[in-house]
């Protein structure tokens, strides 16, 4: 076959391309699957939990992670329960993950307590610094970083806010997370106690039946309000509580815009969502091969204010103009 290929030259033109595919495609990198942790203490099936969840993979998948392709997640739900997060923090230490993501002071206890090697990423903290989960803000130092949820002087302004919209308001419980780095929280709002003429008195959160009782019994006396600050049981029983504060007739100040959405009268505090996106950056960095000890926690930039006007005139209470115009969020 003049100026052509001969029949013997294509055959083996075509065994040879045969044998060279299959070398071609072994030959491809194939992309290292990694391996990421998460333990929460809400449940899976919690609205709160689903959000925070759809940032953090939203996040993920803007910095090139996709779940299945080249990385994998393993969840654990606490549900409210400090034994499971130890028995499910030690669940996801024998998996070997690259990084933990963890929600709230509690869980990344129980996962320290599980491991000093893998790499912890939280959000959502109070007090990392009081609860010695890092060594400071600024280098952690050991094997969690991550985001904190708020600073302790901003802690009164929930009072100043609660004063603002109930001035006739003398008593106030607050209603917190039995841990430790609930204290400085507490400190802050008794800071500005005097000065607005409130005593206080801190309510644990535990339980569902504990919460109503101490409620019931802050209620017997008149004038009073509460103030719920950030934490697990706050979120996990926030249904409970906003009806107890709408049942005695309770002005509630919370640190989570959920409760203002379900009946709450108003809410000051970060975009917990948020955090979960940004989270994700850190865990990129981690898995890129950086510490947590190298990565500075970062504390929050911005505070929205969310007033549910309807709760606020079922409790007979006019919300100031000047309130008004600093809200993020009226609903009505």
């Amino acid at each position: 076959m003049t100026g052509g290929i001969g029949r013997r030259d294509f055959i083996a033109l075509i065994a040879g391309a045969a044998l060279a595919h299959p070398l071609a495609a072994r030959a491809q990198p194939r992309e290292r699957m990694r391996r990421i942790g998460v333990l929460m203490p809400l449940t899976a099936d919690d609205p709160e939990s689903q959000a925070r969840n759809a940032a953090f993979l939203q996040g993920l998948g803007e910095l090139g992670w996709t779940v299945g392709r080249n990385v994998r997640i393993d969840y654990r739900w606490g549900a409210g329960d400090p034994e499971r997060y130890r028995v499910f923090a030690a669940e996801l230490v024998a998996l070997a993950p690259d990084v933990v993501l963890a929600q709230g002071s509690s869980t990344v206890i129980a996962l320290q307590r599980a491991t000093r090697a893998v790499p912890i990423v939280f959000a959502n903290v109070t007090d990392p610094v009081g609860g010695s989960l890092v060594a400071s803000l600024a280098r952690p130092g050991g094997n969690a970083t991550g985001f904190t949820s708020t600073e302790f002087g901003f802690a009164g302004k929930w009072l100043e806010l609660l004063k603002e919209i109930a001035p006739r308001v003398t008593r106030v419980a607050v209603m917190r997370d039995a841990i430790a780095s609930q204290i400085g929280l507490l400190g802050g709002i008794q800071a500005v106690a005097p000065s607005l003429k409130v005593e206080l008195r801190p309510i644990d959160l535990r339980d569902a039946d504990e919460i109503e009782r101490a409620v019931v019994a802050f209620a017997g006396q008149p004038d009073g309000g509460l103030i719920v600050t950030q934490g697990g049981q706050a979120l996990l029983h926030r249904e409970l509580i906003v009806a107890l504060a709408a049942r005695h007739r309770l002005p509630a100040v919370y640190a989570y815009r959920t409760h203002v959405a379900g009946g709450g009268l108003v809410s000051y505090g970060i975009d917990n969502v948020e955090q979960f996106r940004r989270a994700a950056g850190y865990v990129d960095r981690i898995l890129k091969g950086e510490k947590p000890a190298d990565l500075p926690v970062q504390a929050p930039t911005k505070f929205e204010l969310a007033i549910n006007l309807a709760t606020a005139k079922a409790l007979g209470l006019e919300v100031p103009p000047s309130v008004l115009a600093r809200a993020d969020e009226v609903i009505e």
